[in-house]
């Protein structure tokens, strides 16, 4: 599912993870589906999870994003979409019409993990806007809505990050419209502590706020104004909730009308992510980058080098999964036009064509969700000529479209989209994918449950 392999030569046969020997990943480095406002965290269990707002496809504006999406890696190539852990419809308080779930961020303190999400309550959504907060005893599954933070929100308060101070202090950011704030978190990290202050001494603050800590140094980084393409500045502090002194622009503008990051260390190495629009072209349909951000003697920020072929990896690849199952495409079900060819270029023999055509489709009924059921990852091996999109639906229900970037022609099967969904116990399970949206052969599917 994760990137794009043509222009490295891989080949990725199973689902959950890939089994690549590069040693550079790409940017973006999640493709199947559309994600932004990156934020992401190091856990206990030594992985870097990414907890990202998600772009649904097809979008209208910012208002239908929904559904949020986890995803980790040992070695910042290999990626594991972790699944939804959360959308809009699970929220009791939320507003009636869903969507408008932004930017989130993640936290962790004795023995829970805490999801900070902003959703508005109301169907007039830019001023009754709330910080809600789910709960879960794992890092990407299980989470439960807890309810919201009283005393935050209202106009164009989004974007939470949470900062958790070396002696275990949190505190809890958030700003849009132009104004930040933040304040101290109980132990609870679930109520404030203390008054909401204004963080003083930025310099054309427009939202995204983020907080780290290097060498003694508080950094602050936020989105800025700048026309049509904002841009990431920053500034620092000896306090976490300032007074900051500004220090400039270490994000240039990427090609997408907004920007949104978070700065991680991961193996002795910080990183910058944040989003572009360089699959789609379109400012709300992101997909999500990493690259190395460096730091001056004097503890400044370097001007970030944004590139296409993203950070080399920083471990092995992982073990291939030994439960994913193989589904062959000459056993599934065709219909609006698709068609079962023998393909001399697919490993397998055949391929599944003309999916372009008007209500194309292909299904696989009795698809094992294994004794208990639960989270698994559906792996589409594919061939194109052009950016292509499948919809994908599991026992009915829509989970969006999967895009299948071009590959090296039709002869070149090294294409690969997915997604984790959630499968019901035993061979009770319906997987539909729906063409219509260009043209795309398919090779095989493969279902690896999550371990």
């Amino acid at each position: 599912m994760f990137k794009h392999f043509t222009r490295h030569g891989l080949i990725t046969l199973l689902a959950s993870v890939l089994f690549s020997t590069a040693s550079f990943g790409a940017n973006p480095f999640i493709t199947s589906i559309y994600t932004a406002d990156p934020s992401a965290h190091v856990w206990a269990d030594g992985r870097l999870y990414v907890y990202p707002s998600r772009d649904m496809d097809p979008p209208r504006g910012c208002d239908l994003m929904d559904r949020y999406h986890v995803f980790s890696t040992d070695n910042l190539v290999d990626w594991r979409d972790e699944g939804e852990i959360l959308r809009a419809s699970q929220v009791p308080w939320g507003r009636k019409e869903g969507g408008f779930m932004w930017a989130p961020d993640a936290a962790y303190k004795d023995g829970t993990y805490y999801y900070y999400f902003p959703h508005p309550s109301e169907t007039r959504w830019n001023d009754t806007w709330k910080i809600g907060v789910a709960t879960s005893k794992n890092p990407a599954s299980d989470f439960k809505v807890q309810g919201y933070i009283e005393g935050l929100g209202g106009f164009a308060m989004i974007d939470p990050a949470v900062f958790m101070d070396d002696d275990g202090q949190a505190y809890i950011y958030f700003g849009g419209g132009s104004h930040c704030a933040g304040v101290r978190l109980k132990p609870d990290m679930t109520e404030i502590d203390g008054p909401i202050q204004p963080m003083t001494g930025l310099e054309d603050f427009h939202e995204a706020t983020w907080v780290f800590k290097r060498n003694g140094i508080y950094y602050l980084t936020y989105a800025d104004n700048h026309p049509r393409n904002n841009q990431m500045r920053y500034a620092i502090s000896t306090n976490a909730l300032g007074p900051w002194t500004y220090k400039g622009v270490y994000l240039q503008p990427t090609d997408c009308d907004t920007t949104h990051g978070s700065v991680v260390e991961f193996k002795g190495q910080w990183y910058q992510f944040y989003h572009n629009c360089n699959i789609s072209g379109r400012g709300n349909l992101r997909s999500m980058c990493v690259d190395k951000l460096n730091f001056n003697e004097d503890g400044t920020l370097q001007m970030i080098v944004q590139t296409k072929t993203g950070v080399p990896a920083v471990g092995p690849a992982p073990a291939p999964n030994p439960n994913t199952v193989k589904y062959n495409v000459a056993n599934a079900t065709l219909g609006g036009g698709a068609t079962l060819v023998d393909d001399s270029s697919a490993p397998g023999g055949k391929s599944i064509q003309n999916l372009h055509r008007d209500g194309a489709y292909f299904q696989f009924d009795n698809v094992d969700g294994g004794a208990n059921g639960g989270r698994a990852t559906i792996d589409i091996h594919f061939s194109a000529e052009t950016r292509s999109k499948l919809q994908l639906f599991v026992n009915g229900e829509d989970e969006s479209f999967l895009n299948a970037l071009a590959t090296g022609g039709w002869s070149d099967f090294s294409g690969d989209t997915s997604l984790t969904v959630s499968l019901k116990p035993g061979k009770t399970n319906t997987i539909k994918l729906v063409g219509d949206h260009g043209g795309v052969n398919i090779d095989t599917v493969t279902i690896s449950p999550l371990p």
